[in-house]
């Protein structure tokens, strides 16, 4: 090949090389966010978590309206918080049937809401088959928590209708994303309420099935170890599950 040649394809490369390395790199709000001094007692689980990874995933950005489903201590809710800023709202959401397994929880969502420093969060408490929001958001975002919904104590929500009121709830163009634990190929929903995990699979098919378009999948979160057959809270396996990560985007 001649030398002319492959310096054009060199150089017809290098910008496809690159564009892809800045697509998956942290945004400055993301870091500035991660970084805040107010939520220093959550930093220990930062790396864990995977915490920059995530909301680099979820799209995230300043000025935007979106859902922490299921908040759980408030983990999330105060990184989207300060990444959306003063100009973006962040909506706390808990399910009534949930949020009674959790009152330690929901109240300390209510103290967080209270606190000047979170002054764009707000607090909605609803029945688990009526999600809704108050205006059209940008993002859902739920973790640990889809496969909870067609369990008895959540009343047994059928998840496709719970998706379709996700996809209604959002903007044309906005993003679910669903954090969950990985069980085992093909048990569908059997080890929802034993285990505490869902076949990604039928995530997939089931949020696809009202029009979203599945948008990519990231594996930091992934363990190859985790025999996805015990309970999540076995003290082998806890804080170190195997969990998909899938992004869907409403079309528009």
């Amino acid at each position: 090949m001649r030398p002319t040649v492959l310096a054009v394809l060199v150089a017809l490369a290098f910008p496809v090389t690159a564009a892809l390395a800045a697509s998956t790199e942290v945004p400055s709000y993301v870091t500035a966010a991660v970084n805040d001094p107010a939520r220093k007692d959550d930093t220990a689980n930062d790396d864990r978590r995977k915490i920059a990874d995530l909301m680099t995933f979820a799209q995230v950005k300043p000025g935007q309206s979106v859902v922490d489903l299921i908040p759980g201590s408030g983990y999330f809710t105060r990184v989207f918080s300060v990444i959306v800023g003063p100009k973006g709202k962040v909506f706390a959401v808990w399910p009534n049937e949930y949020g009674k397994e959790a009152q330690s929880d929901v109240q300390a969502t209510k103290a967080l809401v209270a606190n000047p420093h979170y002054a764009n969060v707000g607090v909605l408490i609803e029945p688990a088959n009526e999600f809704k929001t108050p205006e059209k958001v940008d993002l859902v975002f739920t973790s640990q928590n889809y496969h909870d919904y067609p369990d008895k104590f959540m009343g047994g929500v059928d998840p496709v209708t719970f998706d379709k009121q996700v996809f209604d709830s959002l903007k044309p163009g906005g993003l679910f994303v669903v954090v969950d634990h990985v069980a085992e190929a093909g048990s569908g929903m059997r080890d929802t309420d034993t285990l505490h995990r869902i076949d990604p699979a039928i995530v997939k098919k089931q949020v696809e099935s009202v029009g979203f378009v599945f948008d990519g999948e990231s594996d930091v979160l992934r363990n190859p170890k985790d025999p996805h057959n015990i309970k999540v809270f076995d003290k082998s396996i806890r804080g170190h599950t195997d969990q998909f990560v899938y992004r869907f985007r409403k079309p528009g």
